[in-house]
Parts: structure tokens; sequence; C-alpha cells
């Protein structure tokens, strides 16, 4: 019987993964790899083989969701197969999709965790994880007429909870959404519904580079955050729901916010 491991890279570069990932790394029969679900900026593939001593084979999206993950799956029959993924190996779900196909056919499976972007953005923001609801992603304008990001955040706020938006990226095209460009969109669709949740006086927080050495962090109104420069991607928003006083006090001193929003908290 063989296996496939799920070892997550963490978020930026080859020096993410954890010291058990890289062990199960070593000892693998064949090494995969996709990086089409996230993006790590900072990672070098040289460096990475240097590092484990082993060959990686690349699979693109097509290997594992038209292909159905077929070339992971054969080699893993017989064999000890890793599977590199982005951030934490199953929050995308194409990988959930691999991991049931495998147990079906009676390949064992293991999960090696790594650092999340969901946990990441979170922690850089300094609110309080309990104090999230749906998190979404906002796609890239133009191609889908999708409004529910807005639907989530309208959900979230009448609870009083903060919604994590992660942006669309396509990085076998080079591309990703900026902050600028998602909250362009969702002011587009609040023309739209008037729900006056997503509007220029509307406070935000955006963050760039989660999990890298110097990642931006950046809280206010939209007004000003769409004229901010948050630099290379990855990009992730953030629409915070009711403040706690000390959530507050970590947007002021963590992210630039506004001095007056903490009247504002409870």
């Amino acid at each position: 019987m063989g296996e496939i491991v799920f070892v997550g890279l963490g978020l930026h570069d080859d020096l993410g993964i954890s010291l058990r990932g890289l062990d199960e790394v070593k000892n693998a029969d064949a090494v995969f790899m996709e990086l089409y679900t996230s993006l790590l900026p900072g990672f070098s593939l040289e460096r990475f083989e240097k590092l484990c001593g082993r060959r990686v084979n690349f699979l693109s999206r097509r290997d594992l969701e038209e292909n159905n993950g077929q070339t992971i799956l054969k080699v893993a029959e017989n064999h000890k197969a890793v599977l590199l993924v982005p951030g934490d190996p199953l929050i995308a779900t194409t990988h959930v999709v691999l991991r049931i196909a495998a147990e079906k056919k009676g390949i064992r499976t293991c999960i090696v965790h790594g650092a999340s972007v969901l946990s990441a953005v979170i922690g850089l923001s300094g609110l309080h994880n309990y104090k999230f609801g749906k998190s979404v992603t906002i796609p890239f304008p133009g191609e889908t007429s999708s409004e529910t990001p807005y639907s989530v955040i309208v959900q979230n706020r009448k609870l009083g909870l903060h919604t994590l938006c992660l942006l669309d990226i396509k990085t076998e095209e080079r591309r990703f959404l900026s902050i600028h460009d998602a909250l362009k969109e969702l002011l587009r669709v609040e023309e739209k519904r008037k729900k006056k949740v997503v509007t220029e006086g509307t406070l935000v927080v955006g963050v760039a580079r989660a999990g890298s050495s110097h990642p931006t962090v950046r809280a206010g109104l939209i007004r000003g955050i769409l004229d901010c420069d948050f630099g290379e991607p990855p990009h992730s928003l953030i629409f915070p729901g009711k403040l706690h006083f000390m959530e507050a006090e970590a947007l002021t001193v963590l992210a630039g916010a506004p001095e007056e929003l903490r009247k504002a908290a409870e």
C-alpha cells in the first residue's frame, strides 16, 4: 500500500516548510509540488531542491483538477508520494478532493500542516479571530458578475462580525487582484445594492505579503486606502464588524488607523 503526504510550504519562501515536512520530503519516493492555488513570492526551486536533496515535479491545475490527480495517485499506489502545497495543505478544496480519491483507492494519506493565510492575515491585523464570520474570495472584475463577496460582507456586518476577503490570483498567468481593484469592484456593487456597507467612508484593513519578513498592514477609510501603495502581491482585505476596544487599539497602533476609531469601539 502506498501513501500521499500533503505538506504545507507556508506563505512566502522555501524556508516556510516545517522540519517534519522537510523530513517527509527527504524520505519520499517521489516529490510533487503545485503553485497555482496561492503565491509564494520568495520561493526558489533551486534553493529548495538543494535544501531537501530531491528533485521536485510540478503539477498544474489541469493535472490536479481536470485529470483528477491521476499522476500522483498512480505513483502513490505502491510508493510514498509527497505533495507540496502553498500555505496549509487542505485549505484548497482541490486537495480535499485528491485526498478523498486516494482514500477510496486504499492509499494512506497524511497531513503536515503549514502556516495559513487565514490565520496570518487575521493575526497581523490584531483583530480577534473568534469574531470573524464567513470568509470570501473576491474575483477579478469583468470575469464574473458575482455579488457574493458583497453579500457575505452584508451578512457578517448584521451579526457584528469581521469579514476576511481573499483576493483572486491566477499564478499561471502571473495575475493578482490588487486591493485597489477589489475595493473598486465592491464600490460598484454598492452603487447597485445600496446597503451602505462598502462606501468610501467604510473602515477597511488591507494586508499585503502576509507571512513575509516585511508585510504591509494598513487600516483606514476606503477613500484613503484606495490611494495606498501596498506593493507586491498577494493582497487581502478585512472589513471589520463591531470592534472591541482592544481591537481598535491594535488597528490604531499596528495598522495606522485613525485615532478617532478608539471612541467608536465598545
